[in-house]
């Protein structure tokens, strides 16, 4: 332990404790900028600087260790005075265009020059400007960037990525796309945790919003919406509500009012996900050698992308079933349409989800359908939803609940927990039980595989037979299964990825709370959903049932597999 004075305050903290840190746990604020714990501690803006009595020279709280006797003021004329300097002097780097940048009201720059009574700019403008498709999914605006090299950090630490790279040194420094390829040549998984790891408006989402506003007010078009689990658990957040407050039910009043023609949920066709690929599982063991690569679920876009683009010879190994978005997609544009007699062609299909490679995947060419459309013809993020709703004006606490449409919108609490890591395994493990063993197992039977740890390993039994999974998110974990996988350290039977940490609940569209991960904040509100639900097994869904029997007749079948399945073409990105 050691003994430390800050602001007159005496305070007793573990060896090795920041500064930061330490004045944390005494409830003093010291306000950063670049920081990020465990991730980006490299005192790069000095805004956190303090003074401490015996230098000549302010430190850097972030990543000064605590020492015995230090007497460290916080807000000192110094201070004051370096602190506010220092953020003119990053504003002058800053192209400031607060009332139309997508960040403008959750902007930690903003928020902090605000706090330190900048009202003027005392140095030269100069900033970055770089060129950028507008058409790809991941929009970098250089002219905002603030060099915090925080989507250096967690593309290369956390992701593995290396996407981003520092150009020039020194005061000419900026961050660009690695060997400057451009973006479409990165291995970019669109995974969006530079994002939300970012405090400014420099990285942002494709913004779709206006596609689906011109056609809710096309009197010729059927607008269909569809909102993924994940959506539940953060949709309110900008809103400043409740998990028990921002409900799928209020959302869908919501979106009604907006306009939707028909409002569903994406837990229908997560359950549909599990039919097949669970089918598709058990048929993959009864084949499978020990020794062979496992089945990787599919769910996941951005994993299948970085599959793509940093291991093709696993594509073969991807199951073959559309992620859940795609499944809704699919199912809207040709059994519903007949359902109610809609014109397809006539059917726009709009997603909500957590996540930006949702985008990239609903345009893929081989996710068009027979009639020459997209199944999704767009996907919005969950900040794109909650832009949209703030540009109606709309309160959602001033909505009363309601059900969503039927049938595709019923969902069991199976297809609700595919929002977290683990789930999606969880999942297919209850219903392969029932199709096995021909009854249901507990709910909670296979729960080992939840929890916000980036690997795990669990062996259950299916039949009196062994099966060997894994649970990994985080594309960092998941190159390192890989290679342990390659080099024979490990043997898996089924294996299920998420691009993101923690799964969707973390996922690259979701709201952004800059400085914290939300995902383990996030991913309960699902799993108490779950527990809850009447439903818990796909398999028991009536809407599931009904379709079966009315149309895809059995998992597998030749239509079921023309409508729900694909071939990841590596060449398709």
């Amino acid at each position: 332990m050691v003994k430390l004075t800050i602001d007159n305050r005496a305070i007793e903290v573990p060896a090795g404790t920041t500064i930061l840190e330490a004045a944390k746990q005494a409830k003093i604020h010291i306000p950063t900028l670049c920081y990020y714990k465990d991730l980006n501690e490299i005192g790069a803006c000095r805004v956190c600087v303090v003074e401490v009595e015996g230098k000549d020279q302010l430190v850097a709280a972030c990543n000064t260790p605590a020492a015995d006797d230090m007497e460290i003021r916080t807000n000192s004329p110094a201070v004051r005075a370096a602190r506010r300097n220092n953020v003119e002097l990053i504003l002058s780097q800053h192209k400031v265009e607060c009332t139309s940048c997508v960040r403008g009201d959750n902007c930690t720059l903003r928020d902090l020059s605000n706090m330190l009574g900048v009202v003027q700019e005392n140095f030269d403008k100069k900033y970055d400007t770089m060129p950028w498709p507008q058409n790809f999914p991941l929009i970098r605006d250089n002219s905002k960037c603030i060099k915090c090299m925080r989507c250096i950090q967690v593309c290369d630490n956390i992701q593995s990525l290396n996407v981003w790279d520092v150009a020039y040194p020194g005061t000419q420094a900026t961050v660009k796309v690695h060997h400057n390829k451009p973006i479409e040549q990165a291995n970019c998984s669109l995974c969006g945790q530079c994002i939300t790891h970012c405090p400014v408006g420099a990285l942002h989402e494709r913004d779709d919003i206006q596609q689906v506003i011109d056609a809710i007010a096309d009197p010729e078009i059927t607008t269909v919406v569809q909102i993924a689990p994940a959506i539940r658990t953060a949709w309110g957040e900008a809103f400043h509500m409740t998990p028990e407050e921002a409900t799928v039910e209020r959302l869908g009043a919501v979106l009604k009012h907006m306009g939707f023609d028909y409002v569903f949920d994406t837990t229908f066709s997560a359950d549909l996900t599990i039919m097949e690929e669970g089918s598709e599982f058990l048929e993959f063991i009864q084949q499978k050698n020990p020794e062979d690569l496992p089945m990787f679920t599919s769910c996941c876009p951005g994993w299948v992308r970085f599959t793509k683009l940093e291991f093709p010879e696993l594509a073969d190994h991807l199951s073959t079933a559309k992620s859940p978005q795609q499944m809704f997609g699919a199912v809207t544009k040709n059994w519903f349409a007949k359902q109610k007699n809609l014109d397809p062609k006539k059917v726009f299909s709009v997603s909500i989800m957590p996540c930006l490679a949702k985008k990239e995947e609903a345009a893929l060419p081989s996710m068009k359908n027979d009639f020459g459309t997209a199944d999704v013809d767009v996907a919005l993020t969950t900040r794109e939803l909650d832009r949209m709703v703030k540009s109606d004006f709309l309160d959602p606490r001033d909505f009363e609940e309601i059900e969503l449409d039927s049938p595709l919108g019923t969902g069991s609490g199976a297809g609700v927990i595919f929002g977290a890591t683990g789930g999606v395994m969880e999942a297919a493990l209850r219903t392969a039980y029932y199709l096995v063993n021909g009854k249901n197992p507990e709910p909670d039977h296979f729960k080992a595989v939840r929890g916000q740890n980036g690997r795990k390993e669990v062996t259950i039994e299916l039949g009196g037979k062994p099966i060997r999974a894994a649970v990994v998110s985080g594309l960092a974990n998941t190159r390192q299964l890989i290679e342990d996988l390659k080099d024979g350290k490990c043997q898996f039977d089924f294996v299920e990825i998420m691009a993101c940490p923690g799964g969707c609940v973390g996922g690259g569209g979701q709201p952004i709370c800059d400085g914290e991960e939300m995902a383990a904040r996030r991913a309960p509100t699902l799993y108490k959903l779950d527990m809850h639900d009447q439903l818990r097994f796909s398999h028991e869904n009536p809407s599931i049932q009904e379709i079966y029997r009315e149309y895809y007749r059995k998992p597998l079948s030749e239509l079921a597999h023309h409508q729900l399945h694909t071939v990841h073409n590596v060449e398709e990105l």
